[in-house]
């Protein structure tokens, strides 16, 4: 409950040209309290001069200023409004989050990263955005099924979808786009368009999201790690991240992806995407692991008694979620646009299989004659890259508090 005193403050006898506030008196009667947050809402200049707006109010007498006393020097009284934390007092903050984001519902608390959740999901591109990345998603989930319901698989060829005539260039408009063919054809295959990109789209998504989970988890143990302990820990994991980012990454991932055998390509892609990728991640964990652990939640649990793995895991991780999730997602686009790029080069995912920077790698010689066949694996790559950019974007203004 916000309380009110007076304090006495020396002012000069000279006469000056400010006219006082109140005038010097020994008491004044009790003004009508008002609301409980005039004291603790209002400037200091109005908690200083304005004895109604307090809820409630204590005259006392007065104090002798601790400046010595003088000729011509003399005492008056002025109000001084204090407050307590009280259930029932409105904060600032909490004023401009209900300016912000509304008056919450019943029973509801704020919460600024809900209702800007909220907010952003009424966003058209986040909306776009998610709707396309739930094509794909169904898209990877149910290519078996849905390639069933097309009536070709991948790896089936159709040689009376395309004109040996013209050298294999796929019958009818579009790049032979129909019925049968809802995406048309390979040029001199004659394989399905539409049953590759459903599969591409699963190989991509495996391997962004795996290398994603796994460069998240690595980078996230080692940068709690090295900001949390310090000393000798944080120094051999500082200069390991150090040693592997001096490594030129896409140069190197070419040379490894040449010289291993092929195997399971998307494993290997998924383990070296990830080995080279973790320093980034564990660098910025570190730094926001360092500017938590001197902070006063984390130096009471300390006093408190608690263990480094309970301070890690109840007070500085949920304190990192955020970050961990925007990079989460602002990775998992990375490593479909790089996976295509090392496929389209042809040390990424090998034939049969289907990619789409494979898919993309085999459109260049038909780009004059086919552009379909350059044009939707293309489309797709660069659609699921965006829209997990504009997702990625919009949570990171999130947390970051600068969503408007």
């Amino acid at each position: 409950m916000p309380t009110c005193r007076r304090s006495t403050t020396p002012h000069s006898t000279r006469r000056s040209t400010r006219r006082p506030s109140f005038p010097t008196s020994t008491r004044r009667t009790p003004p009508t309290p008002r609301s409980a947050s005039a004291c603790s809402n209002s400037p200091p200049s109005s908690r200083s001069s304005d004895p109604s707006r307090c809820s409630s109010w204590a005259p006392t007498s007065a104090v002798p200023s601790p400046a010595r006393r003088g000729p011509g020097r003399s005492t008056t009284r002025s109000w001084v409004c204090s407050t307590r934390k009280d259930d029932r007092a409105v904060t600032t903050s909490q004023t401009t989050t209900a300016q912000e984001f509304g008056q919450p519902g019943p029973g509801e608390t704020f919460s600024p990263e809900r209702q800007a959740l909220r907010r952003i999901l009424r966003r058209p591109s986040v909306i776009l955005s998610l709707g396309f990345l739930g094509v794909i998603v169904v898209l990877a989930a149910f290519a078996p099924f849905i390639t069933q319901l097309s009536g070709y698989s991948p790896f089936e060829y159709d040689e009376s979808a395309v004109d040996p005539a013209l050298g294999g260039v796929p019958r009818g408009a579009f790049g032979g786009i129909s019925g049968d063919h809802w995406f048309g054809v390979e040029p001199q295959t004659g394989r399905d368009i539409f049953a590759r990109i459903a599969y591409g789209a699963r190989i991509s998504m495996l391997i962004g999201i795996g290398a994603a989970a796994i460069t998240i988890l690595i980078g996230v143990v080692m940068g709690v790690l090295a900001g949390f302990l310090g000393g000798i820990v944080d120094a051999v994991i500082s200069r390991l991240m150090d040693f592997l980012m001096a490594f030129p990454a896409l140069i190197f991932m070419i040379a490894i992806l040449s010289a291993l055998p092929q195997g399971n390509r998307p494993l290997l892609l998924v383990i070296v995407l990830s080995l080279f990728s973790w320093p980034g991640t564990a660098r910025v964990i570190r730094g926001q692991t360092l500017a938590l652990k001197n902070r006063e939640f984390i130096e009471a649990a300390k006093t408190s008694g608690a263990g480094w793995a309970p301070l890690v895991f109840r007070e500085v991780l949920p304190n990192l979620s955020g970050t961990i999730i925007v990079m989460a997602t602002l990775a998992v686009p990375m490593f479909i646009a790089t996976e295509a790029g090392l496929s389209f080069l042809g040390v990424g995912v090998t034939p049969p299989d289907p990619s789409w920077g494979q898919m993309i790698s085999a459109a260049v010689p038909w780009y004059s004659t086919a552009p379909m066949f350059f044009v939707i694996p293309g489309m797709f790559l660069f659609l699921t890259v965006l829209s997990f950019t504009v997702l990625g974007d919009n949570l990171q203004k999130i947390w970051a508090g600068g969503l408007r």
